[in-house]
């Protein structure tokens, strides 16, 4: 059984259609999630997430359909989220806010300090772990949302946009985070960054108009543009092929119908 599993998924935003019978089956690794500004990337996220209602399909995670309201309490804690808008209360210390979060999940009080301290440690936070939130800049307040996504071990990370913000050797040692994280659970990262699913993921999901444009691993979709004759324009062989793999999709005449988020 796969961890996660959605058939026929439709998601709409008032009369806008973000997501348009999306079938997908996903296990242990990290999977990236592609695709332009309005694809349904974070309508996908915050569905597997529980924040959001499907209109249509089903949504099975961990064995759970969290259509059913019961469900979806047992599978939340099991959850690690990081949403794209990260909220936080800036006048918190860093342990102080991850610990808060640890209790959102209902994680044993007497496990929460060890849990806390090892999720920052994991996010290169250990020396700012008593520092306020508001202090800190940019790309370490996005680090602490990664640490709280941790917090419980989840079995099914959701981390939408999660190098937002980081510097470049941030980045790779986020995505050395992920490639460790995917080896125990499943890991879904939501990005436009195409250089950070080739490096850091086992497998990519290309979105478009709300509807599956691509599905398959980082090295086959860089050998769509590794020849450069193809459609695909770009300064590598996966930017190639990523416009490549949206091209021939919208060539597609069903492709046409997804509406954007």
């Amino acid at each position: 059984m796969s961890t996660i599993r959605v058939t026929g998924l439709r998601v709409r935003h008032r009369r806008t259609v973000a997501l348009d019978g999306v079938d997908l089956a996903l296990d242990r690794g990290v999977h990236g999630l592609l695709g332009p500004n309005g694809a349904g990337k974070t309508s996908l996220i915050r569905v597997l997430a529980t924040v959001v209602p499907p209109a249509g399909g089903r949504v099975e995670i961990l064995g759970e359909d969290v259509g059913e309201a019961g469900r979806r309490r047992a599978v939340r804690s099991r959850l690690g989220y990081l949403p794209q808008e990260f909220g936080h209360y800036p006048g918190f210390t860093v342990r102080e806010f991850v610990a808060y979060v640890a209790w959102l999940k209902e994680l044993p009080v007497a496990d929460t300090p060890a849990a806390v301290e090892r999720a920052v440690e994991r996010v290169g936070l250990g020396d700012r772990i008593d520092a306020k939130v508001r202090t800190l800049s940019g790309g370490m307040v996005r680090r602490v949302g990664i640490a709280q996504a941790l917090v419980n071990d989840p079995d099914v990370v959701l981390l939408d946009e999660p190098t937002a913000g980081l510097d470049p050797e941030q980045r790779v040692e986020l995505r050395a985070l992920l490639r460790s994280l995917g080896a125990s659970a499943t890991v879904v990262v939501s990005t436009h960054l195409v250089e950070d699913v080739a490096a850091a993921c086992t497998e990519v999901t290309l979105l478009d108009a709300g509807r599956v444009a691509y599905r398959g691993t980082p090295g086959s979709l860089s050998a769509l543009g590794a020849d450069g004759t193809g459609d695909g324009v770009g300064d590598n062989p996966v930017e190639r092929g990523y416009t490549a793999a949206l091209r021939a999709h919208r060539a597609r005449p069903a492709s046409r119908e997804g509406a954007k988020r």
